[in-house]
């Protein structure tokens, strides 16, 4: 209020009050996603947090297909159908003055590839840990792209109303596996169906939950007598003991180390029964950082630029099955961002005026007047935009790309009906342009089929599923004997000398980019060997 004070006293520069604005919008944003294994409970958190947001009245269930209910984050009909989440939901809520863009992940590693292109929209991350399961393979490879990307990770261990690890073998699993120290900054009275209550050291507070989820909060210390009254003296003394051995052995809370990447927070609760979510979701937006300025390549890095800039990390196709369109899911990085402005765009010469932008929960959608950094903003995809795509206004910024991941899963797709080719180029076209599947072309004079390819098998079947269900198109898959793609970066690459390799193929990718397909690992040595001066290389160069 100083400077807007300043600003009409002496006359200084009107900008000064948009920039204070700016400001005060960018601290109340916090845009965070939610990384787990699957079956760790991540759809089930997500709902009892929007539904703490005031964002739904009443969570679903992803524990039945018959549900009359299905998770408000779980939009498309595949993932009503099995239970499982396939693609990013963006979910706007506010709590307490802040707004919340909650950017809800697929779980199921084989679509890995979605998570990892949402994480480069997120300022932070929600790790969540099954108490009986602790770290599994899929958390430790999400986490290596967070801890790469140095994004905070706040750890919510999850179904602790249920047989589990002790929480000291929890917290050492976690430093072991991951190689990040962490702090409780809650403590379980017991894991297993008795869980009812949680410590909270800092604050020296029981929070006691009944069979209804009713919260009670005593304050005190585990020697008072009112914490002792609730969760009984024999309890009291043995978690009195592990919160001692934590003040002795264990890291001290350090926000500054969190921010960083360095240490974890680590919360305990149970998602289905809605213990201790709403103390997780108050400390989260504590500790989770308003926007910054990030995964900038090129052009104006100033973190305290005023003008529009942004990137698209996802783009869907027909969230609206009636209407046939075409979102671009576009993070807001820095400036403001409103109805009607003109933005450039690398692939055109031309402005593009931004019409018809949208905010987010799940597949539904809310005309919006303006938004800030932080905030997740739909647009209407052109033909040309790609995921990665940057957008500004002044002075030109360009985002880092989006990693393509290296598919194992190869198949070419064959349609009964040849008059619904036309339907079928459109289908590819589109689900290729979303990521949902990779696409190449074999070189040279007869090029046949595209080859299909998938990180993960599930990705087939969605592939399918969608074609049916949304482009009218029955379609069946043979499967290609190949087992990996690799690209061709460097000179002296001649996909002639690679003909008579039964076990190679020379195709490229829907950027002219040379990539060969193999049978096994050991013919990407007989493509060294035959091509020198090349390097294959298991993610895609960036295009030039």
């Amino acid at each position: 209020m100083v400077a807007i004070a300043a600003t009409r006293q002496y006359g200084w520069p009107a900008m000064t009050e948009d920039l204070f604005r700016l400001e005060q919008e960018t601290a109340r944003r916090r845009t965070f996603a939610i990384i787990s294994h699957p079956d760790a409970g991540k759809t089930t958190l997500t709902e009892k947090l929007l539904l703490l947001g005031g964002a739904i009245h009443l969570a679903g269930s992803v524990k039945s297909r018959k549900a009359s209910r299905h998770a408000r984050s779980d939009w498309m009909e595949l993932e009503k159908q099995r239970g499982i989440s396939v693609t990013t939901s963006v979910l706007q809520f506010d709590y307490h003055g802040l707004r919340c863009n909650l950017l809800d992940t697929p779980g199921h590693q084989d679509f890995s590839e979605d998570t990892y292109r949402t994480l480069t929209a997120a300022d932070s991350a929600v790790m969540l840990i099954d108490a009986a399961k602790s770290v599994e393979p899929q958390t430790r490879k999400l986490f290596e792209v967070c801890h790469y990307a140095k994004l905070p990770v706040i750890t919510f261990i999850n179904k602790c109303d249920r047989p589990g690890l002790s929480p000291l073998d929890l917290l050492d699993d976690i430093e072991t596996a991951l190689g990040i120290r962490s702090c409780p900054i809650n403590w379980p009275i017991e894991i297993g169906p008795n869980f009812r209550a949680v410590y909270d050291r800092q604050a020296e507070r029981l929070h006691v939950w009944d069979e209804q989820a009713n919260e009670t909060i005593i304050d005190g210390n585990l020697e008072s007598d009112a914490v002792r009254d609730v969760i009984g003296a024999d309890a009291a003394r043995h978690v009195a003991e592990e919160v001692a051995l934590l003040d002795v052995a264990g890291d001290p809370f350090d926000l500054e180390r969190i921010r960083n990447g360095e240490l974890t927070p680590v919360f305990f609760g149970s998602a289905h029964r809605t213990f201790g979510i709403r103390p997780f979701l108050d400390a989260l937006l504590e500790l989770a950082p308003p926007p910054v300025l990030r995964n900038v390549a090129s052009g104006d890095s100033d973190p305290n630029r005023s003008d529009f800039s942004g990137f698209i990390f996802k783009i869907q196709a027909n969230m609206d099955p009636q209407h046939r369109d075409r979102f671009a899911f576009l993070r807001v990085c820095t400036g403001r961002f409103y109805r009607g402005m003109l933005v450039q765009h690398p692939a055109s010469p031309q402005k593009l005026r931004i019409t018809n932008p949208h905010i987010f929960l799940a597949n539904e959608r809310i005309l919006v007047e303006e938004a800030w950094p932080g905030d997740v903003v739909g647009i209407f995809a052109q033909d040309y935009f790609r995921i990665g795509d940057s957008l500004y206004e002044g002075a030109k910024i360009v985002f880092r790309g989006m990693p393509t991941f290296a598919p194992e899963n190869f198949a070419t797709l064959r349609i009964p009906n040849a008059l619904k080719r036309k339907q079928l180029d459109k289908g590819l076209d589109q689900l290729v342009a979303e990521g949902a599947i990779q696409m190449f072309r074999r070189t040279g004079t007869f090029e046949g089929e595209p080859i299909l390819a998938a990180v993960g098998e599930l990705q087939f079947d969605v592939l399918l599923f969608r074609l049916q269900n949304e482009y009218g198109v029955e379609a069946t898959l043979r499967r290609e004997p190949f087992t990996l793609a690799r690209w061709v970066f460097g000179t002296g690459f001649d996909p002639k000398k690679l003909n008579h390799l039964e076990s190679v193929a020379c195709v490229k990718d829907r950027d002219g980019r040379d990539v060969v397909l193999l049978q096994a690992e050991w013919s990407q040595r007989m493509v060294l060997d035959r091509c020198k001066g090349v390097e294959l290389l298991a993610t895609a160069p960036p295009l030039h």
